[in-house]
């Protein structure tokens, strides 16, 4: 059990998965102010930044769960260069069926709704971790403009249109979950650019290092494709953004 190869390639210098700048990152920490010992579930946590900088900054403890052996590894080094592994630990695992041994202040599932799938069945797996009167943590896409054709649905990593909603109708789909939105924090187009194009360099230079890989063809096409479909549908029509929630 593992992540496809592809994805690690793509994103080997990220620390955070998903367009949220450190600043932002940051940012939302400082608006919830978790209690130092505050106990936190990260779901799908990449490479643990999120668990990693906020025991340092804020004294938290807590666990991530992800399915890439690699991003765990480099989470696990994290944690060690922050002087904080004594405050979090990571577990390889389908996060899909992760549920805390013990309940958790904070339980986050930032950029997998997958693992639920979708939305609703998300909040219902973090609600199962949750202490009562915790903090649920969502990171989710939604339209910033309306796609224009079927084109633009597939290049933002939907299907159909109704995969996504705007901003407006997601904050009123957390209200029919039951849920108060407490704090949010969206990605703005430039942290899109240093998110993405970052994916480019880190293909470039293993293409570079690997020219007779299995995968070259593959990601030789990408990187030919993937700036110019950036820029004409990504960054203009979808947005993202870490939704802090609390059941009513």
């Amino acid at each position: 059990m593992d992540l496809p190869r592809v994805y690690t390639i793509r994103e080997s210098s990220h620390r955070i998965h998903n367009p949220l700048s450190r600043e932002k990152l940051a940012v939302l920490g400082d608006a919830l102010s978790p209690p130092p010992g505050s106990r936190m579930l990260d779901l799908a946590c990449g490479t643990g930044e999120m668990l990693c900088t906020w025991a340092r900054a804020h004294g938290i403890t807590g666990t991530g769960v992800d399915i890439s052996t690699v991003f765990l590894a480099s989470a696990r080094a994290r944690a060690l260069e922050l002087d904080v592994a004594e405050r979090v630990t990571f577990v390889h695992g389908d996060a899909s069926n992760h549920v805390a041994a013990q309940p958790v202040d904070i339980a986050a599932c930032i950029g997998a709704t997958w693992i639920g799938d979708g939305v609703a069945g998300t909040v219902d797996l973090l609600r199962r971790s949750l202490r009562p009167g915790g903090m649920m943590l969502i990171g989710e896409p939604y339209w910033r403009r309306r796609p224009p054709d079927q084109a633009t649905v597939e290049e933002c990593h939907a299907t159909t249109e109704s995969d996504f909603r705007a901003l407006p109708e997601l904050l009123e789909q957390f209200g029919e979950l039951g849920c108060d939105v407490v704090e949010m924090v969206v990605a703005d187009q430039d942290s899109w650019d240093r998110y993405v194009a970052a994916q480019w360099l880190n293909i470039r230079r293993w293409l570079d290092a690997n020219p007779d890989d299995e995968l070259a063809g593959q990601l030789r096409a990408e990187l030919a494709t993937a700036p110019a479909r950036h820029v004409r549908y990504q960054r203009e029509y979808l947005g993202w953004g870490v939704f802090a929630l609390m059941d009513r």
